[in-house]
């Protein structure tokens, strides 16, 4: 009977470990490129895809911890010994772990139709970076092709990034925007 109970348990124990450890796997691998898009501009003329690489990597971050500590110090003056607290403050040499992450964005923009309007011309695609410590920045393409344009751009310790898609001129984008759409979130 002890025998039987040892081989069940056995059993149970692999069976556990056999439908957890591929949910472990693929929590722990590294991130890869994570595909995005198609997104389009408001009169879908303007198509933009691509990916984006995110690594984070985690590195020791030394400081120094502060502590205020009361001490005694004892003097003597005209032979007697006085005594009387002392506030001191003692440095030691710490670290905690942090996190630093870059991301690598690639895209695609394609200008599937030419249009009369000179302000049309150009497909373009706006990122939008939002990173953890609150900054926002943007970064911009243009394809005045019909042929599709690789761009790629590169940052670090990004919380959110998003694109637009949309039609313009030569020096910015002005009309049929297609509205922000997410391609990375840390959250």
């Amino acid at each position: 009977m002890r025998f039987v109970k040892r081989i069940l348990i056995g059993f149970g124990a692999a069976s556990a470990l056999a439908l957890v450890a591929p949910v472990a796997a693929s929590a722990a691998t590294t991130p890869g490129y994570d595909g995005w898009g198609p997104y389009f501009s408001a009169d879908h003329r303007a198509v933009a895809k691509g990916s984006v690489l995110v690594d984070r990597q985690k590195y020791k971050k030394w400081y120094w911890d502060k502590k205020v500590v009361w001490t005694k110090k004892c003097f003597e003056k005209h032979g007697k010994k006085y005594c009387k607290p002392v506030k001191e403050t003692q440095k030691k040499r710490v670290w905690k772990w942090e996190y630093k992450s870059t991301f690598k964005v690639k895209s695609t923009l394609v200008n599937s139709k030419w249009s009369k309007h000179p302000d049309e011309r150009y497909a373009w695609e706006t990122f939008k970076v939002v990173t953890f410590d609150g900054h926002t920045y943007y970064r911009s393409f243009s394809n005045k092709n019909s042929y599709p344009a690789a761009y790629s751009f590169a940052g670090k310790n990004a919380k959110l990034i998003f694109v637009q898609v949309s039609k313009g001129d030569s020096d910015s984008p002005e009309r049929k925007f297609g509205g922000w759409k997410p391609v990375y979130s840390a959250l």
